[in-house]
């Protein structure tokens, strides 16, 4: 790989990292596996992710985005 294409691999690498879309993925995904986390305690075993997903977007996803996007509007930190 030479040096000019890898900064460029660098710097888009930056940019995507630093993107509002890609926050925004991380941050779903962090909630999924608390949601995996919480329901494979519950039921006494590993539900696995897929399930997780799936469960979390039928049942919480559409108020999770509500309120983190009331929170990003209002500028307030997540659980404050």
């Amino acid at each position: 790989m030479t040096t000019l294409t890898k900064s460029t691999d660098d710097g888009s690498s930056e940019f995507v990292k630093q993107s509002s879309l890609y926050q925004e993925f991380l941050a779903e995904r962090e909630e999924i596996l608390k949601h995996k986390w919480i329901e494979s305690e519950r039921l006494g075993y590993d539900i696995g992710f897929e399930r997780a997903l799936l469960d979390w977007i039928r049942k919480h996803r559409d108020s999770w985005r509500a309120a983190r996007r009331a929170r990003i509007a209002d500028h307030t930190p997540p659980h404050a």
